[in-house]
C-alpha cells in the first residue's frame, strides 16, 4: 500500500466528499457575512442617486459575489482542512489509517486531489465569470453608481477612470467606452501644467471625441489658476499629442482582462516599448492564485497527526492556521513588489508558492515520514 499515493477508492471518496462539503459550507458562510458587511457600507451611496433602488443593490450584489468568492476561496480551503483534519484526529480515524499502513502523504493525497479540482474550478470561474463582472462593477462604480449604457464587447467595452498623460499635462475620464478612434470619453477633466508641474488651469467637460489630432471637448468649462475665474467655452480640442493607439495601452485594467486577453496586453506594451512588468506578475498570478489551494492541504497538515489526547491538538491547528495565513501575507507582498518592480513578474507570483510548498513539506516528513 505503501507504493500507492492514493488509498483505497472508498476512503479517497470518503475523504473527498468530507473535504468538499467542509469547503462549501465555509465559502457560503464567509461570502454571506462578507456580502451583508459590504452591502452594510455601499448601499447608501447606491440609493444616493436619483433612479436607484432595491434593484440596483441586488445588481451590486450580484457584480460583488464572484469577486468574494474568488477572493476567499482559498481561505476557505485553508479553514476546510483544518476542520476536516481536527475532526478526523478527535475521532481517531487518522490513528486508525495510518494503523492500515497509509504514510501521512496518502492521507493527505484525496485532500490534495480534491484542492487541485478546486484550483481548475477556480480558474475557470475567474475566467468566465470574475473578468466580466470586474469590469461591470468597476466601470458602475467609478460612475458613482450612475447608469451606464450597455456597449459591445467587441467595439472595446467601457472602462473606469482612465488617466492619461500628455507630457507634463493630465487628461481623466470618469469612463472610456470604444477603442482607437471611435473612443468617447465622459465625465472629462483637463489640467494643463506649467514648469514644476503647477497646474495652469483647469477644464472640465461633460463628454470628449477624437478630432484628429487631439481630442474634442464638448461645453468645457475652463478655470484659471492664476485669475481664479471660470470661462464657458463652446469647443476646445486639448492633447494633441494623446494618440487613440497610446490611450489603449495606458487605460488597461488587467482584473478585466482575461487571460489570454491579458498575454495580447502584454505582447502589444512590449512591441510598443512600454513597462509591462505588472501586468506580466498579474498574468502568472491567474495561475498561481487559484494553485494556492493546493497548498492549503499541505500546510495546515499538521493538525492531522499527533495524539489528539495530548492536548496539543489545538496548537497545532492554530500553527496549520498561522502557516497558511502567513502564506497570503507573503503572497500579497511579493505581488506589490513585483508591481513597483522590486521584484521580476515570474519570482513575485511563483516564489511564494513555491517556498510555502517547501515549507509544509518539510513540517510534513520531519514530523510524520
Amino acid at each position: 500500500m505503501q507504493l500507492d499515493f492514493f488509498p483505497s477508492r472508498t476512503l479517497t471518496l470518503y475523504l473527498a466528499k468530507m473535504f468538499a462539503s467542509r469547503i462549501a459550507a465555509v465559502l457560503f458562510l464567509l461570502v454571506l457575512v462578507l456580502l451583508a458587511l459590504d452591502l452594510l457600507a455601499t448601499s447608501g451611496k447606491i440609493l444616493e442617486v436619483a433612479g436607484n433602488g432595491q434593484a440596483e443593490i441586488a445588481r451590486y450584489a450580484g457584480l460583488r459575489l464572484p469577486q468574494l468568492v474568488s477572493r476567499f476561496l482559498p481561505y476557505s480551503v485553508l479553514l476546510a482542512t483544518l476542520i476536516t483534519l481536527v475532526t478526523l484526529n478527535q475521532n481517531s480515524e487518522v490513528i486508525a489509517m495510518k494503523a492500515a499502513g497509509l504514510s501521512a502523504h496518502q492521507v493527505l493525497a484525496p485532500l490534495l486531489l480534491t484542492a487541485g479540482v478546486v484550483a481548475l474550478l477556480s480558474f475557470g470561474f475567474n475566467e468566465r465569470v470574475v473578468t466580466r463582472a470586474n469590469a461591470t462593477l468597476n466601470v458602475w462604480e467609478g460612475g458613482g453608481f450612475v447608469p451606464v449604457p450597455p456597449v459591445d464587447p467587441a467595439s472595446g467595452g467601457v472602462r473606469a477612470n482612465a488617466y492619461l498623460t500628455d507630457g507634463t499635462n493630465i487628461l481623466t475620464a470618469t469612463t472610456l467606452a470604444g477603442r482607437g478612434g471611435t473612443i468617447e470619453m465622459t465625465g472629462v477633466t483637463w489640467y494643463a501644467r506649467g514648469p514644476g508641474g503647477i497646474i495652469k488651469e483647469q477644464v472640465r467637460a461633460p463628454r470628449a471625441v477624437y478630432a484628429k489630432p487631439g481630442w474634442r471637448l464638448e461645453n468645457p468649462v475652463r478655470f484659471d489658476v492664476a485669475s481664479a475665474t471660470l470661462t464657458p467655452l463652446e469647443t476646445l480640442v486639448v492633447g494633441e499629442d494623446l494618440t487613440p493607439e497610446r490611450i489603449d495601452l495606458q487605460a488597461v485594467d488587467a482584473d478585466a482582462l482575461g487571460f489570454f486577453e491579458l498575454r495580447d496586453t502584454i505582447a502589444a506594451f512590449e512591441a510598443a516599448g512600454r513597462r509591462s512588468g505588472e501586468l506580466r506578475a498579474k498574468w502568472w498570478h491567474r495561475i498561481s492564485g487559484p494553485l494556492s489551494a493546493m497548498l492549503m492541504p499541505l500546510l495546515g497538515s499538521i493538525a492531522a497527526f499527533g495524539l489528539a489526547r495530548s492536548g496539543q491538538l489545538f496548537v497545532r491547528a492554530i500553527i496549520g492556521m498561522a502557516l497558511g495565513f502567513a502564506y497570503f501575507v507573503v503572497d500579497n507582498a511579493a505581488l506589490a513588489m513585483g508591481n513597483f518592480g522590486g521584484y521580476p513578474p515570474l519570482l513575485a507570483a511563483w516564489a511564494p508558492f513555491v517556498l510555502f510548498a517547501l515549507v509544509g513539506e518539510t513540517v510534513l516528513i520531519r514530523t510524520e515520514e
